[in-house]
């Protein structure tokens, strides 16, 4: 009747964490955890029952000899009792739950968190693969959960592209008589056309020479230009951080980084949404008289036909 009515509570806890797991108000509690331990508790105390009743003994008689057996218990039910301390402070802190975004390079882990376990935390890889981490990692070690990313409303973008600075120049009339036509740029460049020349006019600046007042620059049209499309742009979201910013030059350039984030969450369209972007910038920028840098390769470098090899004897 004792394992009788054990097999039957085991499978009534099945059932109550099956309808558990299926309720979005436990999304964020590791129920399985709970429901191994409840388990734990009564094969535990059916064992002992069974065992007093072979032996014709009070369960307190054989309860009374757990003590000296403590350091054997400890040993053997460690990962399930630091699982189970674990199991709570992550439930109590809320850090990981079942569908979070979950990064932990040590462990090769890198997707979604499929189950919480009393010792594993089950990890879907993007490319399927399961990884499985134990519950006290978590606590004992870092890990990224992107949850607050998720939960933001936006993707963030954040990518620069390298300007060649021997391209980057003043703008001339022929230049801004260009620019105009653009339909991002002109309303910016009407602006501060009018704004620096009646700052030159109130300082009486010669502008016979370039470097007297303020003028307008190639790059400072250009990442006007990607900050007014940007923000026309549908799946780029404008309540959030919104940055076209110049970074430190470097030996590759000057470096347009854009920072940003877009509205849909989901992977591929977010990769998308990125690409576009780019794809419309990159050759905007030679519009502007700009060049975008990379490295010199193979196809850059060539040996004029008429060369030859020099003789060795005349070294």
């Amino acid at each position: 009747m004792v394992l009788v009515g054990v097999v039957v509570v085991d499978a009534a806890l099945n059932v109550l964490n099956d309808i558990l797991r299926t309720s979005p108000t436990t999304r964020e509690i590791p129920v399985k955890s709970f429901v191994h331990v409840l388990k734990l508790i009564i094969y535990g105390i059916a064992g002992v029952a069974v065992l007093s009743l072979i032996l014709g003994r009070s369960p307190l008689f054989l309860l009374s000899g757990l003590g000296a057996m403590t350091t054997v218990i400890m040993l053997v039910f460690k990962d399930p009792i630091l699982g189970f301390v674990e199991g709570i402070q992550l439930s109590a802190n809320r850090m990981v739950a079942r569908g979070d975004w979950f990064e932990m390079p040590k462990y090769g882990a890198d997707g979604d968190v499929l189950e919480l376990a009393l010792t594993t935390v089950k990890i879907q890889n993007w490319d399927k693969a399961i990884t499985t981490i134990p519950t006290y990692a978590l606590i004992a070690e870092s890990f990224k959960n992107s949850r607050g990313m998720t939960n933001s409303g936006g993707h963030r973008i954040k990518r620069a592209i390298y300007i060649d600075t021997q391209s980057i120049r003043f703008c001339d009339d022929k230049m801004l008589s260009r620019f105009s036509r653009i339909q991002y740029g002109a309303g910016h460049l009407e602006q501060k056309r009018v704004e620096i020349a009646t700052r030159n006019i109130e300082r009486d600046v010669d502008e016979a020479h370039p470097i007297n007042g303020r003028r307008l620059a190639n790059i400072g049209t250009f990442r006007a230009c990607v900050v007014v499309y940007l923000r026309n742009h549908p799946m780029i979201n404008n309540d959030m951080t919104f940055l076209v910013r110049q970074l430190s030059p470097t030996a590759h350039g000057l470096p347009i980084e854009i920072y940003v984030f877009s509205r849909d969450q989901k992977w591929s369209n977010y990769e998308d949404i990125q690409s576009d972007i780019f794809h419309h910038i990159l050759p905007v920028a030679p519009e502007f008289d700009l060049r975008v840098y990379q490295t010199p390769s193979g196809a850059d470098v060539r040996t004029p036909m008429n060369l030859q090899a020099p003789d060795p004897s005349t070294r």
